[in-house]
């Protein structure tokens, strides 16, 4: 890509409070903007012990120590992604937040589509697709203290990467500024697109689990029916996609004909040709 012809909007809080929904103002504690941070993830761990009310949110412009899922790192270049995390209390047991990150997903597929993304996709658990390639990801991580089961959701969306970054990538993706074709992509409402998303999910989670969600996952499932391999610590599963259950749990069609439910986790999924 041509990195000059990329205008990049850096994030202003004023203008990003001023683009959220009603419900999302309602339910945000606070929203913090930063210019650099190790993780927003861990940023907001920290603060989970020091009583930060549900509702908390933390962007920053630059990931220095960005991560995904099993470890992996996350590239986050000064003002070329998205990157956010929100902080959640639930009043609920953690055997209650089964699916929590599939509804996360759709919270961003959501806020996604209407963004101006068309086909925008999930891959289970929580891999943000278009057309087969990663545009973003989402990590859930816990935190202890007093109170409620306590929920960090990050974010990270690739906005516009510049090449030297894109060419260590080391798997098939995508960007808002190809996707869109647009020289300046409002990252601001962008994220108060998300944030809003965010919260109204987080709240409908909170009363009725990922039963009210599952059928709205199937609209951006990019797995079901195809065939798949699921990589799990101590073994690996192959089989054909077949949606989720009401927990979140991938059901994968075994060469014996059963569904066998599979739940994320430490389970890396690749589509086989």
């Amino acid at each position: 890509m041509n990195d000059a012809t990329v205008e990049l909007e850096l994030l202003d809080r004023e203008r990003i409070l001023a683009g959220l929904t009603e419900t999302a103002r309602t339910w945000l504690s606070r929203l913090e903007v930063h210019p650099a941070l190790d993780s927003t993830n861990d940023y907001l761990l920290t603060k989970v012990g020091a009583d930060w009310p549900s509702g908390a949110v933390c962007l920053t412009e630059q990931q220095q120590a960005g991560r995904g899922r099993l470890g992996r790192s996350w590239l986050s270049p000064f003002a070329a992604c998205l990157a956010g995390s929100l902080l959640w209390r639930f009043p609920l047991p953690a055997s209650a937040l089964s699916g929590l990150s599939l509804a996360t997903g759709i919270a961003v597929a959501r806020a996604l589509r209407n963004f101006g993304v068309a086909e925008v996709g999930l891959k289970w658990p929580n891999d943000v697709w278009w057309r087969g390639r990663k545009l973003g990801g989402i990590l859930l991580e816990s935190g202890g203290g007093p109170g409620a089961f306590a929920v960090v959701a990050g974010v990270g969306l690739n906005v516009a990467l510049p090449s030297p970054v894109a060419a260590a990538i080391d798997q098939p993706w995508v960007d808002l500024w190809e996707i869109l074709g647009v020289e300046r992509i409002s990252r601001n409402r962008l994220a108060a697109l998300l944030i809003s998303e965010l919260i109204e999910t987080f709240v409908r989670f909170q009363q009725g689990g990922f039963a009210d969600l599952a059928a709205e996952w199937a609209e951006f499932d990019r797995v079901a029916g195809r065939r798949v391999r699921l990589t799990l610590p101590n073994a690996t599963l192959t089989g054909i996609a077949r949606g989720v259950d009401a927990t979140g749990a991938l059901l994968l069609e075994t060469a014996d004909g059963r569904l066998q439910p599979c739940v994320g986790g430490e389970i890396s999924l690749r589509l086989e040709s």
